[in-house]
C-alpha cells in the first residue's frame, strides 16, 4: 500500500485536489488500461519538456512567441494584464478582447512578503515605454491581492502618461440582487456606467 499511498500525496499536490479526489484520481489510474496512462504519463513528459513562457506575454507556449501574441489581426494597441496564464485562457474563452496580453505569474502580497519583485511588472512597464500601447487593461482578480497589485501597477502606469482601465467588478449577468453578496454589491455601484 505503500506505492499507492505515494501516488495519492503526489496527486494531492495539484491544486484543488484534496484527498478524496486524489484517492478517486489513483483508483482511476489503477484501472485504466495500460495505455492510457501511458498516454498521460508520455503527454506530462511532453508539455514538461517543451512547454515555455511567451517571449513577449508570460503566457504558456510550445513556441518562443504564443499564438495570440503572433496574431497580425490583435489590436496590438491594447494590453490586457492579467495574474495567472490561466486567466489568458478565462478571457480567450470569452471572445470579448481583441488585444495582446500580458501575464504577471503572481500578484502583490505584501502580508506574505510578496512585493513588486515577484511579479513581471518591470516587465510590463518596459513594454508600455517601448510605445505603440494606448491602453492598459488591469485584470487582476477582485481580492485584496489583486486589488493591491491593480493600485501599484496602475500608480507605476500614471508616470508613463499610457491610459489605464480596470475591469468590471460586480453583478454577474442573470443574477438576482437579493441572492449577491454584500462586498459584490460594494464594487457594483460605484462602477455604474451610463444606460
Amino acid at each position: 500500500m505503500k506505492t499507492f499511498e505515494r501516488l495519492i500525496g503526489a496527486l494531492k499536490r495539484l491544486p484543488g485536489v484534496g484527498p478524496k479526489q486524489a484517492e478517486r484520481f489513483a483508483l482511476h489510474l489503477l484501472r485504466a488500461p495500460r495505455t492510457e496512462v501511458e498516454g498521460l504519463v508520455d503527454a506530462l513528459r511532453e508539455a514538461k519538456a517543451n512547454m515555455r513562457f511567451c517571449a513577449k506575454c508570460g503566457d504558456f507556449t510550445d513556441r518562443e512567441v504564443c499564438r495570440v501574441c503572433s496574431d497580425p489581426a490583435r489590436d496590438a494597441g491594447l494590453l490586457c494584464v492579467v495574474e495567472e496564464p490561466q486567466d489568458v485562457a478565462a478571457l480567450e474563452r470569452s471572445r470579448a478582447f481583441k488585444g495582446l496580453y500580458h501575464v504577471l505569474h503572481g500578484s502583490l502580497s505584501p502580508l506574505d512578503g510578496h512585493g513588486p519583485e515577484r511579479i513581471r511588472g518591470r516587465e510590463l512597464m518596459e513594454r508600455v515605454r517601448a510605445g505603440g500601447i494606448r491602453e492598459v487593461v488591469i485584470a487582476t482578480d477582485p481580492d485584496v491581492e489583486g486589488e493591491a497589485t491593480a493600485m501599484y501597477l496602475a500608480q507605476q502606469l500614471h508616470e508613463l502618461k499610457v491610459k489605464t482601465t480596470r475591469i468590471a467588478h460586480g453583478v454577474p449577468m442573470g443574477g438576482d440582487l437579493d441572492y449577491i453578496a454584500d462586498r459584490t454589491l460594494s464594487y457594483a455601484l460605484p462602477g455604474r456606467r451610463d444606460f
